[in-house]
């Protein structure tokens, strides 16, 4: 018998937030991860917090609430807050009861600077992978390095010259003027985005075009492909290889360990450096650059060489996830304190995502 269409509005409801999440949920995993993270940072909350006046949203319910935006590429804070007013999952991972009102999207703005200030990211991300070094998921020995550009929340109008030198043209559109750019020179040293001055106008490559970018760059560990360390640089040209020395000088421990990398990498002053940190270099050849590559025999002819050559290449899953679902293809941050702060906790939402698969495995392979 065909059922009626009815509506009815129930006053009660018997059932809490947690029978309605699967036992089976991707997010089950990750929650107790999450929590294990923030509950060893919550010494570090209180130091940012004063002891007078009224209570505030719990910042762990913001960082889980910031999570989800991550991991379900919502746009916007101001859409998340309204998500959060209907979608019992995202109440349920946050910690907000069925009933328990959300706050508005402006406590996202108050509260960034305060969690910048604390380097709230790189913490929350440094006690994310103490899980995985805890679960023998992470290589102590090799690791791969690369960047990539961070396209600027900034248009290629708003790079102007710095000294506003010469005549102005009349404005026919405040809001987006007519700009002819056809025959001047435009280079960071004599331009700056008058939108976000701390981005810089760079290409990836050859051919390609030039936008307003930050250099974003990470560390992997060979084994499984988690990320280890993450630097955002201004895209200067070099800002790649300065962020793999940074991130190499922060490797743990004194023993001898290989860094990977692709082509770019293939210099003389930065394979010097590597080996003079204790660091063999397992950078790409680079045969077609003006004297040779700075990667001879003692270092291509062990087998060691060939493994890196192909583990590094997993360093490319992580920014394809970054971009296509963690939102960094283009950043909505502007300045570069704001755009590392939202990197870094963009390559934690993916370590606990690869987390949560390789511990499944785990799990499968013991019970087989």
């Amino acid at each position: 018998m065909r059922g009626q269409d009815v509506s009815q509005d129930t006053c009660f409801s018997y059932g809490s937030l947690e029978e309605r999440i699967p036992e089976s949920h991707p997010l089950r995993p990750m929650r107790r991860m999450v929590d294990e993270a923030l509950h060893n940072l919550s010494a570090e909350f209180t130091k940012l917090y004063s002891c007078l006046g009224r209570p505030s949203i719990a910042p762990e319910k913001l960082l889980r609430a910031l999570l989800l935006m991550v991991l379900y590429s919502i746009r916007s804070e101001r859409r998340l807050a309204e998500e959060l007013n209907y979608n019992f999952l995202y109440r349920w991972f946050v910690g907000l009861g069925m009933d328990e009102p959300v706050w508005d999207a402006t406590v996202f703005c108050k509260n960034r600077e305060r969690f910048i200030d604390g380097e709230v990211a790189r913490r929350f991300f440094d006690h994310v992978l103490a899980q995985a070094h805890s679960q023998s998921l992470i290589s102590e020995e090799h690791f791969s390095v690369d960047g990539t550009l961070i396209e600027a929340w900034a248009s290629l109008k708003s790079f102007q010259r710095k000294d506003d030198a010469g005549p102005q043209p009349p404005v026919d559109d405040a809001g987006n003027p007519t700009v002819n750019f056809r025959g001047e020179k435009r280079r960071n040293d004599t331009h700056e985005s008058k939108t976000d001055a701390d981005s810089r106008l760079a290409r990836k490559g050859n051919g390609q075009e030039a936008k307003l970018a930050y250099c974003g760059n990470v560390m992997i560990e060979n084994r499984h492909g988690l990320v280890v360390d993450v630097e955002v640089l201004q895209a200067n040209g070099t800002a790649e290889r300065d962020a793999a020395l940074l991130m190499t000088e922060r490797i743990p421990g004194v023993g001898r360990v290989t860094v990977a990398g692709d082509k770019g990498y293939d210099t003389k002053d930065f394979v010097k450096e590597l080996r003079g940190m204790n660091v063999t270099p397992h950078v790409t050849q680079n045969t077609a650059r003006p004297g040779g590559s700075a990667i001879d025999g003692r270092t291509s002819r062990h087998a060691g060489y060939q493994v890196s050559q192909k583990r590094r290449k997993i360093v490319e899953e992580v920014f394809g996830w970054m971009k296509t679902v963690g939102g960094q293809r283009k950043t909505k941050y502007r300045g570069l304190w704001k755009v590392g702060w939202i990197f870094t906790f963009a390559a934690a939402a993916y370590n606990l995502v690869r987390m949560r698969t390789l511990t499944a495995l785990t799990a499968e392979a013991a019970s087989a």
